[in-house]
């Protein structure tokens, strides 16, 4: 039978046995049906659990449902959670996340999601062009059936709250960065670094281009007029300094680009507003990745012409190393003054604590609205000082870690994860990484396992190290399963084989926690590459121009048909049900530690023993006690990289 044939038969039972509680998650539905499941049979299926009055409450944008976290201290909650990472274009809207948790069990007790904000260039979720949560995010069958959730903003605070209800932590993507020209671009110049140019030639680095830029931005309006036709009764003064008492920013983004609702207008007048900045030779500086960080020139060579006939040179870099990268669409904030005018060095003792302020302010009211929980850190490996990290940490260090301490004043137990990848000393950041990410105070950190093959070289160097790192380190490593990056037709060769086995170890190794992105459950294992519209990473944007072949898609997500892998996550769903209650706060056991050699592990917690063989293309060796009870075998799913359960009978 067919997960749908199946599903038909026995929805009626699986749904009971969720609403009396027996099991954590509505077996037998795979994510596919679950996001086309009735908006008015979802919410019937969760009343069942919880009841009417929870539900209604859960409904009300105007109630906060608490925190499954709430009466934690700090953060150090997230160091134990086994994460699912969301891109919501993937599935179509906010409310559509709660179908999706119908089918994560209670162990998946965590979602981040993938950026919620307005985006811009190839509407990249990463580019945020505005504070405005992604319209397209708005489900019109919930507000069909709930009228009064009638705009994105409450239907993603209702999802919060659901979330919330059904016993998980929820968290976002803070970004340390902006579409190249968004409207908070417009709005502070001075908290951007620009560049003025001719042609492919820098004239002026930074400098005094931002009040230059404020000028033009001035003139734009005396010529156009406000938005909205209103009296500019405030000077250029006034308008642009960001602690004007008078004027709220939402009264001067009013002035600039209009009403909310009307994203026609706002685009249009941004466009020409950086149509108006281009002619002149301004824009932004690009963000950067890994050393040097600094040093960028522009290619005569390099170079694209949009649709306005605009041409844009490319940046490079004058002395480039391994891992350096310029991201073109995006910018940074200026979080630092140049060391001297005109340069491109930073002076790490001279912050702009207003931009710091800004940014950190934005994101306090967007968990203080919305509830979230944690913080996924976008690019928390960046660390730009060339001597490392300095002995003393000071409170502008980083400015990721400066949002997470101005959000916990008034929420302790909010938490950092933090994507870095661990990468050698002076690779993806100045210095050492494991050092940073203590010094940036986060509680998790991605990690990279998910970007090699169980049993690799490479694979186990980085498990090894990792479990070091657990014992060591403040922070705690992330066993990490896939990310939404590597679905992604490049990195195939990694999830070929012993997915389930990485699913294993997520659940039952509980010194790590672990993290997977939405679609592994029946993610194909693309032994010939598949169709883009397979891939979640190629939905973090919208890219339709045919060139872009590896690129563009055409239509929604198309989920993985691998029910096998769906029904072998189901197995260890149930026993994760059954035995983490038993296990949880409970002290490893190691019978047998992984080493860069020793391709099994073995582990045990109270009466149960976990095996995983990591070697591919061979048996698992480790000999079992004969009072030993095989509780689980994933053997006749992958009998090369086997994984088992047993349940230690006690001696007599």
């Amino acid at each position: 039978m067919s997960p749908y044939e199946i599903w038909r038969a026995t929805n009626a039972e699986n749904k009971h046995q969720f609403a009396k509680g027996n099991v954590s998650f509505i077996k037998g539905l795979i994510p596919e049906l679950a996001v086309k499941l009735e908006v008015i049979d979802v919410l019937q299926t969760i009343r069942g659990r919880f009841g009417t009055h929870d539900l209604s409450r859960a409904l009300n944008p105007e109630i906060k449902i608490d925190s499954p976290v709430k009466d934690e201290s700090n953060g150090d909650w997230l160091k134990k959670t086994n994460m699912v990472g969301v891109n919501i274009r993937t599935i179509g809207n906010f409310f559509n996340l709660v179908k999706y948790v119908l089918t994560l069990s209670e162990a998946q007790n965590s979602i981040h999601i993938l950026p919620i904000w307005e985006p811009g260039v190839v509407a990249s979720l990463y580019g945020k062009t505005s504070w405005n949560i992604n319209p397209e995010f708005f489900s019109e069958e919930l507000r069909s059936v709930i009228p009064s959730l009638d705009s994105v903003e409450k239907q993603l605070q209702v999802t919060v709250n659901l979330v919330h209800l059904m016993g998980k932590t929820i968290g976002l993507d803070v970004i340390p960065h902006t579409d190249r020209f968004s409207e908070m671009v417009f709005l502070n110049p001075r908290f951007f670094e620009w560049v003025k140019r001719h042609e492919h030639n820098i004239i002026c680095f930074d400098g005094p281009n931002a009040y230059e830029v404020e000028q033009i931005i001035w003139e734009y309006l005396w010529q156009h007029g406000p938005a909205l036709g209103q009296e500019m009764w405030f000077s250029k003064e006034d308008f642009f300094n960001p602690e004007y008492p008078h004027l709220s920013e939402r009264a001067k983004l009013e002035v600039l680009f209009g009403n909310k609702e009307n994203q026609q207008l706002r685009l249009n007048r941004r466009l020409a507003l950086m149509q108006r900045l281009i002619d002149q030779g301004y824009e932004t500086m690009p963000v950067t990745m890994a050393p040097p960080y600094r040093g960028l020139h522009l290619d005569a060579e390099d170079f694209i012409i949009d649709e306005m006939k605009n041409k844009w040179y490319n940046y490079q870099f004058d002395k480039p190393e391994g891992m350096s990268r310029v991201f073109g669409p995006l910018t940074r904030y200026k979080f630092y003054e140049p060391i001297s005018l005109g340069s491109q060095e930073l002076d790490f003792e001279n912050p702009v604590t207003l931009a710091w302020k800004y940014i950190a302010s934005h994101y306090a009211e967007c968990q203080s609205i919305y509830n979230f929980d944690f913080m996924r850190g976008d690019m928390a490996h960046v660390q730009p000082r060339k001597n490392g990290v300095p002995a003393e940490i000071s409170e502008y260090y980083d400015p990721l870690t400066f949002i997470k301490n101005y959000i916990k004043e008034h929420v302790p137990y909010f938490a950092f994860f933090a994507e870095t990848f661990l990468a050698p000393p002076d690779q993806m950041a100045y210095g050492d990484e494991p050092e940073h990410l203590e010094a940036v105070e986060a509680e998790s950190t991605l990690g990279d396992l998910q970007a090699s093959p169980v049993g690799s070289a490479e694979f186990m160097g980085k498990l090894v190290d990792y479990l070091a790192l657990t014992e060591t380190r403040r922070f705690a490593p992330n066993f990490t399963i896939i990310t939404a990056d590597k679905d992604d037709p490049r990195f195939d060769i990694f999830y070929k084989k012993a997915n389930h086995l990485r699913f294993f170890v997520g659940l039952f190794l509980l010194e790590m926690p672990s993290y997977m992105s939405l679609g592994m459950e029946c993610r194909n294992l693309h032994l010939e590459r598949g169709k883009n519209e397979e891939y979640s990473k190629l939905y973090v944007f919208q890219i339709t121009d045919e060139a872009e072949t590896d690129k563009v898609t055409h239509g929604p997500f198309v989920w993985g048909k691998n029910y096998s892998q769906f029904f072998e996550f189901e197995k260890i769903k149930n026993l994760s049900d059954e035995i983490l209650p038993e296990i949880a706060d409970c002290q490893i056991k190691w019978l047998q530690k992984p080493t860069e050699k020793v391709l099994e592990m073995v582990w045990q917690y109270k009466e149960y023993i976990f095996m995983a063989n990591l070697k591919p293309e061979a048996a698992l060796k480790y000999k079992a006690d004969k009072n030993w009870r095989l509780l689980y075998s994933s053997k006749d799913f992958d009998n090369e990289h086997e994984c088992r359960i047993y349940l230690e009978s006690p001696k007599v």
